[in-house]
C-alpha cells in the first residue's frame, strides 16, 4: 500500500505553528506581519491562487495588502509598484502572481523585488544562493515540495530523482534542492528524447511539465516516489495518478498534496522575513 504524501495535513499543523508565532510577533513589535499580493491583469486562475493565498493568512492572523493593476499595466508601473513596496516597513513578503499581461517583462518584475522580500523566491540572485547552499527563500513549490519529503522522511540520499520540467521557478530550483540533498538529479524537458526510459529509472519523480497526465502510470518504477506537481481541471494532475498510485511506494495526491504546501511555504518564508526585521 503507497504512503499518501498528504500536504493539506501538513500544511495545517504548519499554521497552527504560524498561529502562535503571529500572536508572539504581535506583542513583541506591536505589528502585524503582512504579504503584498499583485495581480496584474485579468486571468481568472490567478485571482484564485491570490485569493487562497489572501486567505491563508487570514486563518494565522496575517494581514494581506492585495494589490490589483489592470490588463494593460506597462512593465514600468509594475516595476514603481514593487519599489514602493520594497521601501515599506509594514510589508514583510512580496507576491507577484505569475504570469503576467505579454506586454510586461515579468523577469524584470521579479528580480525588482528585493532579496529581502522575496518570500516566493523568484529571483535570480535567490536562486544563485539557493542553489550554492546559501540563506535564501527557496521558490515555494519546491521548497514545500522539499518540506513535504523531510515531513515522510522520504531518503533522498544517492536515489535518483528525475525532475519533469525545466521552469525558473519549479523544475529548475526543484532540481537544485534535490541535488543539494545529495540525489542524483535527471531533468527532463519538452526536448527529452525517450522520456518514459528516464521516468522509469527514477527512485523519485517529480512532475512539473504543466499537461495533463501526461506521465503514463504504467512508466513508474515499483516503489518509486511520485511528486505531481501538476494541476488541471478535472482534479487531475500531470501524472496519470489512479494507475501509478498502483506500483509507487509514496505519492502526492493532487489535490491535497502540492498545492497546499506552496501556500503554506510562502506563508511561512513570510513570516521569517517579519522575523528577521524585528520591527
Amino acid at each position: 500500500m503507497a504512503v499518501i504524501l498528504d500536504g493539506k495535513a501538513l500544511a495545517k499543523s504548519t499554521e497552527e505553528e504560524l498561529c502562535k508565532r503571529v500572536e508572539q510577533f504581535k506583542s513583541k513589535t506591536g505589528r502585524v506581519p503582512q504579504l503584498a499580493t499583485i495581480l496584474v491583469g485579468d486571468d481568472p486562475a490567478s485571482a484564485t491562487y491570490v485569493k487562497m493565498k489572501g486567505s491563508a493568512c487570514a486563518r494565522v492572523g496575517m494581514l494581506s495588502l492585495k494589490i490589483e493593476m489592470g490588463q494593460q499595466t506597462t512593465t514600468e508601473e509594475l516595476l514603481q509598484k514593487i519599489k514602493s513596496l520594497n521601501n515599506d516597513p509594514a510589508i514583510d513578503g512580496i507576491l507577484l502572481q505569475h504570469p503576467v499581461p505579454r506586454q510586461v517583462d515579468e523577469r524584470a518584475a521579479f528580480e525588482a523585488i528585493s532579496l529581502e522580500k522575496d518570500v516566493d523566491g523568484v529571483t535570480c540572485l535567490g536562486f544563485g544562493r539557493m542553489s550554492m547552499g546559501c540563506v535564501a527563500y527557496g521558490s515555494a513549490t519546491p521548497a514545500g515540495i522539499m518540506k513535504l519529503l523531510h515531513h515522510y522522511k522520504i531518503e533522498l540520499d544517492g536515489k535518483h530523482a528525475v525532475v519533469v520540467g525545466r521552469s525558473p521557478i519549479l523544475g529548475k530550483p526543484m532540481a537544485l534542492m534535490l541535488l543539494n540533498k545529495n540525489a542524483t538529479v535527471t531533468i527532463c524537458h519538452s526536448r527529452t528524447k525517450n522520456l518514459q526510459e528516464f521516468v522509469k529509472d527514477a527512485d523519485i519523480v517529480v512532475a512539473a511539465v504543466g499537461k495533463p497526465q501526461f506521465i503514463k502510470g504504467e512508466w513508474i518504477k515499483d516503489g518509486a516516489v511520485v511528486v505531481d506537481a501538476g494541476y488541471h481541471p478535472g482534479n487531475v494532475g500531470d501524472v496519470e495518478l489512479t494507475a501509478a498510485s498502483q506500483k509507487a511506494g509514496a505519492y502526492t495526491p493532487v489535490p491535497g498534496g502540492v498545492g497546499p504546501m506552496t501556500i503554506s511555504t510562502l506563508i511561512q518564508q513570510t513570516m521569517d522575513s517579519a522575523e528577521k526585521a524585528g520591527v
